[in-house]
């Protein structure tokens, strides 16, 4: 699984996800692209599944770029626990992801290979997503078909 060698501090406060995303927007070394067009947090494991659906249907062809890192650690209190005692251990990393962020890139396989592997990427992933070419992303803003 994806995770930092090391962090400043252990353990964060939730935060936000209002607004589009204004960094990663664009398809900078692919030629097609997985887009969020909703805010979610993306598990380390679930990036791992897309990544291995990706690979496994272009049968390791072409290359595959992960634009996203998870970072932020995710705290949970056991269960059946009361109120107080302070914060959770750490249970898991997840990529914090705004509307417009690219999550995958893909290139080096044809269109229709390229565009049906990115399909099955999104189905292990838990935010709606749109498939782009680079030439849709023109100045960072997705056109909408």
């Amino acid at each position: 699984m994806l995770m930092p060698k090391r962090v400043k501090r252990r353990k964060q406060f939730r935060g936000t996800m209002t607004g589009k995303a204004t960094r990663g927007n664009t398809i900078v070394y692919g030629e097609y692209g997985l887009v969020s067009t909703e805010p979610c947090w993306i598990r380390s494991n679930q990036i791992e599944a897309a990544r291995i659906a990706l690979t496994r249907y272009t049968k390791r062809n072409g290359q595959v770029w992960i634009k996203i890192f998870p970072d932020k650690p995710v705290t949970a209190k056991p269960a059946e626990t009361r109120m107080g005692s302070g914060k959770g251990a750490l249970e898991y990393w997840v990529a914090v992801v705004k509307p417009g962020r690219v999550l995958f890139e893909i290139a080096g396989v044809p269109e229709e290979q390229a565009r049906e592997a990115l399909r099955l990427a999104m189905h292990k992933l838990p935010c709606k997503c749109k498939i782009v070419s680079k030439q849709d992303l023109e100045g960072g803003v997705a056109n909408e078909n």
